[in-house]
């Protein structure tokens, strides 16, 4: 992924307010991002705890979507979940509902959509091996190569963006 600057994030949301993407807080981490190993930027706002934001680059220019992220977790020491974008499986507080308003009318008349997903919104570098998850098991080994996993991680998120988007 290509750098993004603070105006190209804040003007590629599609399902919040222009002044709600204008009050989003960047991550605390922006200027040292591993820009080289991420297909898409995601993030906890550091000013708003309960608000997730997902920025995917695109031909035509990045989308972002924001995201509810749930006021209680419910999780289990026992039990293991897995992610619906990248497929890493984690101990169960590791993966997440997060809700998205649909883009448009439908959203605004409360209208949304939800995906269970990495809680870090780190699936690139659990993809690439740059993070581990918390699993006893460790991570599953599967005969897809790096770029078959990048592709079905890509059409995973491109599944969710569509729903969030279509009109």
């Amino acid at each position: 992924m290509d750098p993004l600057t603070d105006q190209q994030i804040r003007s590629s949301f599609v399902n919040c307010t222009k002044g709600e993407a204008a009050r989003l807080r960047l991550p605390l981490d922006f200027a040292e991002l591993p820009w080289k190993d991420l297909d898409f930027i995601g993030w906890v706002d550091p000013g708003a705890p309960l608000r997730a934001h997902l920025v995917l680059p695109r031909a035509d220019g990045p989308v972002g979507i924001s995201l509810r992220v749930p006021s209680v977790s419910r999780t289990s020491a026992v039990k293991s979940s897995l992610c619906q974008v990248c497929l890493t499986g984690h101990a169960s507080s590791g993966v997440t509902l997060l809700v998205a308003p649909l883009a448009g009318a439908r959203g605004r008349e409360g209208n949304t959509v939800g995906i269970y997903i990495c809680a870090d919104l780190a699936c690139p570098l659990y993809v690439r091996g740059k993070r581990q998850p918390k699993l006893r098991t460790g991570r599953y080994e599967e005969s897809l190569t790096l770029d078959e996993r990048l592709a079905r991680m890509s059409g995973n998120l491109d599944a969710f963006v569509a729903k969030v988007t279509e009109t």
